[in-house]
């Protein structure tokens, strides 16, 4: 199916409580923001928050006057949610749950069953493989075939898989049928490696490329976090290179992150992440930077 994400979605990991806690509100203002800003593509998973932010997302979108008929909603299978007290995965404030990794056929229709009860929803749009890094073979030899069969039936309207790497993505598309990747983190003014193998190959067979984290956890906008971790020296020079070549640009350095994934014919959609309505406004606001070829072509050299 062609999947109608439009440019810029939201991804909710952070209203899910990524490193520090949101609240209701606050979750609730950022998503009015977002759709007031006419996002109507947002990302959830179980593993955000241990359940909140499909929680939070579902509530939000049947509240609204027509319902979550406009909005288009992907979620993702590998991390079944089970009573317990565990390690928090970068989510601190939610307690209760812990995850548990499952590609197997059951995993996923439970982990489905289990978000479609917590969003509300009646059925996902986009259905993805969540981080199976460690877990090629039951991920594609049983989590796939169980999405793809959704997918026939209609229960699912499409599917694919959401990653931190591009090499195992690359694989998936070359021996499964995806309909979308997410790739996060790794088709960005720091990382170009998606852009070796993974793109060109989503390029030749209509797959659609979803580009997430592309500040790279918070460097490229004003943070001092590289992939989840404290930014290298190295990688620091790098931001600030760029930053001074985007300054002779007049063009701030998070519009330039935002705007870069969308260089290449293969990506149909960025994804913002943010934890309030100030930063959504922000960051559409700089997504809407008109932004010179010959930037570009600096940042290539700078980078």
């Amino acid at each position: 199916m062609r999947l109608r994400l439009g440019p810029y979605g939201l991804g909710t990991a952070p209203l899910g409580g990524l490193f520090a806690p949101v609240s209701e509100e606050q979750a609730e203002q950022a998503l009015a923001a977002a759709w007031e800003g006419g996002i109507r593509y947002f990302d959830t998973a179980p593993h955000y928050g241990t359940g909140l932010s499909e929680q939070r997302l579902g509530r939000f979108l049947r509240g609204l006057p027509g319902g979550a008929a406009e909005a288009v909603v992907s979620t993702k299978v590998g991390r079944v949610l089970v009573p317990g007290q565990g390690a928090e995965e970068g989510f601190p404030g939610r307690t209760g749950y812990v995850r548990v990794r499952d590609y197997s056929r059951d995993g996923v229709l439970r982990s489905l069953d289990d978000s479609l009860e917590r969003t509300g929803l009646d059925r996902f749009d986009l259905v993805f493989i969540h981080d199976p890094d460690d877990h090629w073979e039951q991920a594609a030899g049983q989590a796939y075939p169980a999405l793809a069969e959704l997918r026939d039936q209609g229960v699912v309207g499409a599917i694919g898989a959401g990653m931190n790497q591009a090499e195992m993505l690359t694989r998936f598309v070359r021996e499964t049928d995806l309909d979308a990747v997410l790739v996060a983190g790794r088709h960005t003014l720091l990382d170009r490696s998606a852009a070796r193998e993974l793109l060109p190959e989503c390029e030749r067979r209509g797959v659609a490329v979803i580009a997430g984290g592309v500040f790279n956890s918070g460097v490229l906008a004003g943070g001092s976090t590289y992939d989840y971790d404290s930014a290298p020296p190295e990688v620091l020079d790098r931001v600030r290179r760029m930053e001074r070549v985007c300054a002779s640009h007049g063009v701030p350095l998070p519009a330039a992150a935002l705007r870069f994934p969308h260089r290449h014919p293969a990506v149909t959609t960025v994804l913002i992440g943010a934890r309030s309505a100030e930063e959504i406004v922000e960051d559409l606001t700089l997504a809407a930077t008109d932004i010179p070829d010959a930037l570009w072509e600096e940042l290539d050299h700078a980078g």
